[in-house]
Order: structure tokens, then C-alpha cells, then sequence
């Protein structure tokens, strides 16, 4: 009778789940995409067999978009390798190019010839091939180190399943390691091999891609337009943003990926996309597909809790006072704002983020609707001894875990944020004390690596930030938590934190890049071991050590991470297997009680589709319309005369204001449409991902949620969550009358 009595209980469970299914939620595996779902996308209007959107032999849907940079999507739209993707997915390629005397990142760029395209040093993109199940390889491998590791232990069942868990990245690493030998041996050229996990742990792939060296940018907006709206519009709606860029993937004469050469060609891909100028209403089918970065959408109670009060707390607090000081040299100096353009943006994109998460997370009641979850999880696995047996530990062990690590990780992330993110001589501080130590053929990466950060770095703009940051520091943590520096500044310099920050500028090595690279080859260990050609003094270890520590920036990052090691690290290290073991086991729990429902594995950066329809929403008695027109982007800039993000070159706005919309207006308003709202499901690493109608032609470009449920990452709500994408008609309108690319443009539409 009990058996009977929890067998209706589990049933009306499954149909009221059911009922509540929506299209719209779900970053779905190409090739693994459950049958559910996509019988409920072709009932919205997907018109494409799970061939054309997932092959390995053939040609499919997946082979046109890209992983761009491993931080953005990006979408190939012809036969010679142009790619669109979003325009702060190319600012980092776009402020590497300009200087104060060919700013265009300011004015724009179009290249009128194949010539004309300018090479992106160390820009890449990768196209997935193809995936390979590799469960049972991950398992038959962690089963014998598990094994060697039991032996001569008497271990509790909990410390079984960590030491278990703890090996698994490793495992991971070997497998794509001894897959990419493999594909090295048989000279498959540009071939990269990744093996992650899925559903918390009962999916292992290894991925298979191609990657392209060779990446030219084409075409840019001026950033009035392409970032037109800044810090106030992000995670807004309406927008009204240009948030596109073009490049060009080019290959050898053979077709295949290689490094920059003046002999190589355009890629001719396999598959690109077509465009449509047609448009959509409200209610049309709409899929991304793209390279969504991380979700942790099973992610317990307790980790939202430390999520939105202890890692989001610093990322808020220590950004916002950074970026006052970053912004007011910017605004002083083109010449600095050139050079912080692509860190200032990268940085305030997850500051706000960030604050818009924790907003959210309160005012939707996430955490209320998780324990009430979590409830459901523990009387289903309670009515079932084996069940019991497996999952009763969990929420007890998350609890335990989540506030032993508390205090240390609050304070990590203003460590992080203030030290490593914030004080960039620190940072290089750190990197030169550790570069002897690094492997030899990596040495080469890094000095190129410190060449780049070094030529985007102001030492008067860091000097500021360090005496403010460094103040905020000591105000934001405990006692115990200050390095020993702190005690110099109080004593020798008084608490006068400018006066400390001026002194370390004038007698560090680290302003510069060749004070830099003279330090951190002060020691090589003996001249055999020097692969990288650097002709540089051997100096015993004693003398080394002199030498790096004398630099007061590599002290501070020493005493930083002595202080770390000291009453940080500890409670971070005993915790985080345990954890990690958890929150996956919370993940089967969830598939394993609705196993007759779809569903799909966190974001990992692989490639995923979301399907959902063009639509409006409605909140706090608000309603949002599904499309802006141009008529609101000129509103917003007469209106917005005094807000520096709202500002646009008054050529521009001449062109804005012609109503010249040809073959791009839309047909429902006769106005140029700008952007547009879908119920897509995206996150972070989403961004330039193409946005396909049912017959997969392209209809814009992902880049951005919407504020009112910038929980998304950790709840998707149904009724609020919005993806925001570029019209496709705005990019080409822009291409054609503004940068007069009409060579590009009928490269696109054929």
C-alpha cells in the first residue's frame, strides 16, 4: 500500500512538471537533444531534422558557428569565412588595433579590400567537430586510481566519494591529452581536444575542434554605436545598441588552420548561414545556437546563499571604486581611454551584472523556491532505502560546507578583486616572482602575454587605483586578513595610502615591460634547461631571491600570499571537493526524480541550442514591446544630451534621422528595427550567437538578458527572462549606409 500510495505521489509530480515544461528553458546538446524538446520546437516552427542541425559526416547547422575566442559565439554568414559576431565580443581585437592617431575603435573601420583586413594578434576560433561519449573511459579510470588509493586506508564512505571526485579533472585531462596526440600523429592540422562533464557528473565527452589562427578584422561601427548606451542600458531593455562586428577567418591554401601568413586565403567553410531580411512577428520561432559559458542552474540553497552574499559582494564593492578612478583617466585622456577601453568593459559587464543577479535573486524569492525544492528532493529519496542511503548525507554536508568556508571566501574575493584584478603590479608582481619556475616552452606565451598587458597599462592610472584600493581593502575585511604591509603603512607612512602607492611606483622594476622581463628572468636554472633563447645572468638561488624581493610590488604579492596561504586557503581547500562532490550529487538527484522530464546539463562552454519564440513580457505593471524602432535611438540621444553613453557624432545622427531604411524596413512599423526580444534561454559566452528563424536563416545576433531576471543563471524564470539580440536588418543597414560595405553586404546576401 505504501509502494502504491508513493508511486501516485511520484506520478502527479511527473504530470504537473510536465505541465509546467516550457520551450523556452533548456541550453541543449547538438546531437543529444531529447526528443521531448524538440518535438515541442518543431511544434513552434523548427522546420530542420536533428541531421541538418547535428552532423559528423555531413554538413549541419552546428558547422557555421563558431567558438570565438573561448569567450563569445560568433556565426560564419559566407562562402569566404565572414563572421559576425557581437561588438564587445571583438572590443578586445578592435582597442588591440587602435592607437591616438588610428582610433577605430572611436571612428569606426571598414576594410574596402582583402588587403585591407587587419590580422588580430592572438585571436582564434574554434569550430566543433564533433563529440565523443568517453563515460566509460572516465569510470574505468577512476576506478583504479580509487582503488590504489584505498589500499592501506580505512576511509569514511564521504572521504571515498571526495577522493573519488578530486580525480576526476585529471582524468579528464589525460583523456584529451592522449586524444590530441593522437590527432597530432596523424597531422591533423589545428585540431583541439576537450573532455568535460555533463549532468553532474554522469555524462563524460571529449570534444573535437578545429581551431583558427588566422582571424582579420573586417568591419566595425564606431563605439558610439556598437556600445551605444554603455553602463546605463547593460542588461537593459529597450535597446537600441549596434552590437555587432565583422572579421574574416582565413586558412592555408589547403583549407586548413595556420598561423598568420601574408600566403594564406579565406576559409571556405562548410556550411555558413543565410540571411533574412524578412523579419519575424511576435509568437515566430526563434533558436540560438552558441557556446553559453556556466550556469548552475542545480546549484543547492546554500550555494545561492554564498553565490549572492559572499562571491558577488566583493565583485560589487571593490569594481565599483576601481572603475571611478579607471573612468576619470579615460575621460581625461584618449589616450588612456584607448588602453583601459576593453578591461574597463569586461569589468563593469559582470560588476553589474552582478548587482542585477543579487537584485533579482531577492525580489523573485530564488532561494525560497530552492528549499521548497529541496524539500520535494528529500521526501522522494526518503521513501526509498537505497535512496536514503545515497543522497541523505548531501544537504547536511552542503550546509556544513557552505559555512565553513564563509569567512574565507568573502575575504578571498576581495583578496582577488583588490590584489589580482584591481593593482595590476601586483598582478605582474606575482606572475615575475613565478616565472623561473614556469615550464620552459611556456615562458614564450607569457612574455607575450605581459608585452600585450603591458601595452595596454597606465602606472599613474594604476598608482591611483592602488592607494584607493588598498584603503577600501583594509576598511572591507578583518584584521587577520591584512598582509603585513599594512603594518608599514600605518607606522611608516602614517595611513597616508597615496604617499605608500607613490613610493612603491618609484622604486618598482614592474612599470614597465622591460622592467619586467629583466626581472623575471633574473634566474634560469642552469643554461640546459633554457629553451626559450633568453640570454639572460644565471644567478644562484640566494642572490635570486635578493633580487625579486627587493622589488617592493613582487613583496607585496609575496606577503599577500603568505598572508593567503596563512588564514585563507586552508578552509577553501578542505571544503571544495567536498562541495563540488555534492552540488553533483544534488544534480543526479534531481534527473534521477524527474526522469521522465527533458533535461539539460549546465553551461560548460560547449556548444549548445535554445529554442524558445519572439516575444514581448510584462512586469511590475510595465509592458515591453518586443522590437525597438529607430525612432526611440534618436529619443534617446536628443534626450540624453547630458549622458556621456547616450552621445553620437552628429554626421551620424543626420544618417539616423535620413529614414533612407530601403530593403530594410520593417514591415510591420515602416521603421528601421533595431533590436528585439526572444525567450531564448543564454547566458555569458552566448554573446554572438547567431539568432536562427525555423528554416535556420539568420535573424540577428545574441548579446545581451534583460535586468528583470538576471537570475538567470541560477533560475530561469519563465514569465520574465528575455534574450536580447541585434536585428539583422540594423547590422546590414549600417553596413551598407554608413560604412558604404556594399561589396560586403552582397558578400552576405546572395
Amino acid at each position: 500500500m505504501k509502494f502504491i500510495r508513493n508511486s501516485f505521489m511520484l506520478a502527479a509530480a511527473a504530470l504537473l512538471l510536465a505541465s509546467n515544461l516550457r520551450a523556452d528553458e533548456g541550453m541543449w546538446l547538438l546531437g543529444r537533444t531529447d526528443k521531448k524538446a524538440m518535438d515541442v520546437a518543431r511544434s513552434l516552427g523548427l522546420q530542420l531534422t536533428d541531421a541538418e542541425l547535428y552532423g559528423e559526416d555531413g554538413t549541419s547547422l552546428k558547422d557555421c558557428v563558431v567558438d570565438f575566442g573561448d569567450y563569445c559565439s560568433g556565426v560564419i554568414v559566407s562562402k569566404d569565412g565572414l563572421l559576425f559576431t557581437n561588438h564587445h565580443c571583438g572590443y578586445r581585437a578592435i582597442q588591440q588595433l587602435s592607437t591616438t592617431d588610428d582610433d577605430i575603435l572611436g571612428n569606426g573601420f571598414v576594410a574596402r579590400s582583402r588587403e585591407e583586413e587587419r590580422p588580430v594578434e592572438g585571436l582564434y576560433v574554434k569550430v566543433w567537430q564533433r563529440a565523443e561519449d568517453v563515460t566509460a573511459q572516465v569510470e574505468t579510470e577512476l576506478q583504479k586510481i580509487y582503488a590504489d588509493q584505498k589500499q592501506g586506508r580505512k576511509l569514511g564512505r564521504q572521504r571515498e566519494a571526495v577522493l573519488y571526485n578530486e580525480n576526476i579533472s585529471r582524468v579528464l585531462m589525460d583523456i584529451a591529452s592522449q586524444a590530441q596526440q593522437k590527432a597530432d600523429s596523424l597531422g591533423q592540422k589545428g585540431i583541439v581536444c576537450e573532455a568535460k562533464a555533463f549532468e553532474g557528473g554522469r555524462l563524460y565527452l571529449l570534444n573535437y575542434y578545429r581551431q583558427f589562427s588566422d582571424v582579420r578584422l573586417v568591419f566595425t561601427v564606431p563605439q558610439t554605436l556598437g556600445k551605444f548606451g554603455g553602463d546605463t542600458d547593460n542588461w537593459m531593455w529597450p535597446r537600441q545598441t549596434a552590437d555587432f562586428s565583422v572579421f574574416r577567418i582565413y586558412a592555408d591554401k589547403e583549407g586548413q588552420p595556420a598561423d598568420y601568413s601574408a600566403d594564406n586565403v579565406p576559409l571556405h567553410p562548410k556550411r555558413w548561414a543565410r540571411v533574412s531580411t524578412a523579419g519575424f512577428d511576435q509568437g515566430s520561432y526563434c533558436m540560438t545556437i552558441g557556446y553559453p559559458g556556466s550556469t548552475s542552474r542545480y546549484l543547492s540553497s546554500y550555494g545561492i546563499e554564498e553565490r549572492v552574499g559572499v562571491t558577488n559582494i566583493p565583485m560589487i564593492q571593490v569594481r565599483g571604486v576601481k572603475q571611478d578612478v579607471w573612468a576619470r583617466w579615460m575621460r581625461a585622456d584618449r589616450a588612456v581611454g584607448i588602453k583601459y577601453a576593453s578591461k574597463y568593459a569586461s569589468s563593469s559587464n559582470y560588476w553589474k551584472n552582478s548587482q542585477g543577479m543579487n537584485e533579482a535573486v531577492e525580489r523573485l524569492g530564488i532561494i525560497s523556491q530552492k528549499q521548497q525544492k529541496e524539500q520535494d528532493i528529500r521526501r522522494w529519496f526518503s521513501a526509498d532505502k537505497d535512496l536514503k542511503k545515497r543522497f541523505s548525507k548531501m544537504f547536511p554536508t552542503l550546509k556544513k560546507g557552505y559555512k565553513a568556508r564563509h569567512d574565507a571566501r568573502y575575504a578571498n574575493g576581495f583578496v582577488n578583486e583588490t590584489f589580482f584584478r584591481g593593482i595590476e603590479i601586483v598582478g605582474f608582481g606575482r606572475i615575475a616572482s613565478r616565472y623561473a619556475e614556469s615550464h620552459p616552452n611556456y615562458r614564450e606565451t607569457l612574455v607575450e602575454y605581459m608585452r600585450n598587458s603591458y601595452k595596454d597599462y597606465d602606472p599613474r592610472v594604476d598608482e591611483e587605483t592602488m592607494a584607493v584600493l588598498l584603503e577600501n581593502y583594509a576598511h572591507q575585511v578583518g584584521s587577520k586578513y591584512l598582509p603585513r604591509f599594512y603594518s608599514d603603512i600605518r607606522k611608516k607612512y602614517n595611513n597616508d595610502y597615496r604617499a605608500y602607492a607613490r613610493d612603491i611606483f618609484s622604486k618598482s622594476k614592474l612599470t614597465t615591460f622591460e622592467g619586467w622581463y629583466g626581472l623575471a628572468n633574473a634566474k634560469v636554472r642552469s643554461s640546459k634547461q633554457v629553451a626559450d633563447s633568453l640570454e639572460q645572468a644565471v644567478l644562484d638561488e640566494k642572490a635570486y631571491r635578493t633580487y625579486v624581493e627587493s622589488d617592493p610590488a613582487v613583496a607585496i604579492a609575496k606577503q599577500v600570499q603568505e598572508m593567503s596561504e596563512s588564514v585563507i586557503d586552508a578552509p577553501l581547500r578542505r571544503t571544495a571537493p567536498t562541495i563540488a562532490y555534492n552540488e553533483n550529487l544534488l544534480t543526479q538527484a534531481v534527473m534521477e526524480m524527474e526522469m521522465d522530464q527533458p533535461h539539460y546539463s549546465d553551461a560548460n562552454f560547449t556548444q549548445r541550442m535554445s529554442f524558445g519564440i519572439v516575444s514581448d513580457y510584462t512586469n511590475a505593471g510595465t509592458h515591453h514591446d518586443f522590437l525597438t524602432t529607430m525612432p526611440s535611438l534618436i529619443e534617446k540621444i536628443e534626450n540624453g544630451a547630458d549622458n556621456p553613453d547616450y552621445a553620437m557624432q552628429a554626421d551620424i545622427l543626420a544618417l539616423l534621422k535620413s529614414h533612407d531604411y530601403g530593403r530594410y524596413a520593417d514591415s510591420r512599423t515602416g521603421e528601421l528595427p533595431l533590436c528585439f526580444l526572444t525567450t531564448n534561454d543564454i547566458t555569458g559566452g552566448n554573446s554572438g550567437s547567431p539568432m536562427f528563424n525555423g528554416k535556420a536563416q539568420l535573424l540577428g545576433l545574441a548579446f545581451d538578458g534583460n535586468w528583470d531576471a538576471l537570475s538567470g543563471d541560477i533560475s530561469f524564470d519563465r514569465d520574465l527572462q528575455r534574450c536580447i539580440g541585434v536585428d539583422i536588418r540594423f547590422v546590414l543597414w549600417l553596413m551598407e549606409k554608413w560604412g558604404k560595405a556594399d561589396h560586403l553586404v552582397n558578400e552576405v546576401i546572395q
